[in-house]
């Protein structure tokens, strides 16, 4: 089955890319999920515009990827989240948050997908998060949790 991608999958392409995969794959994950569409010739016009808007987004390089992970570790990057009396969280802090925060203190904008939580953060008090730019460089996020 031949698809066209609208988002980065591992291990098998980034957004716009045609790629060709086996039809479980692409009919029963890839496109109910919204991660590729059918490839049409008529489909293919809208490569461009994937890979525009892919290109405005996306890290250009080593250099540009160690540029944004020194803005992103220079930060002071804090959320408040909802908190009982010992300081668990009621839930945890979600990838989606940690983004946010760092685009709400004055970082880059990162993708939610691009953040790293190695154990999921709940309780209060300041935590270490990664955010993937490039293969090669992470960034590390001291991320503190305030109590609501």
């Amino acid at each position: 089955m031949k698809l066209i991608l609208t988002a980065a999958v591992d291990n098998l392409g980034l957004a716009g890319d045609v790629v060709e995969v086996k039809d479980g794959y692409g009919r029963n994950y890839l496109v109910p999920r919204g991660f590729a569409i059918r490839w049409t010739r008529g489909g293919e016009k809208q490569i461009d515009g994937i890979k525009r808007s892919r290109d405005a987004r996306e890290i250009r390089g080593l250099d540009h990827a160690n540029e944004v992970r020194g803005q992103i570790e220079g930060l002071e990057v804090s959320l408040t989240e909802r908190a009982g009396e010992n300081g668990q969280l009621f839930g945890s802090v979600t990838a989606a948050e940690v983004a946010a925060a760092i685009k709400k203190s004055g970082g880059p904008s990162v993708d939610r997908r691009s953040v790293r939580i190695e154990k999921p953060i709940k309780a209060v008090g300041t935590h270490t998060v990664g955010v993937k730019l490039h293969d090669a460089v992470t960034a590390h996020v001291k991320l503190t949790v305030n109590a609501a």
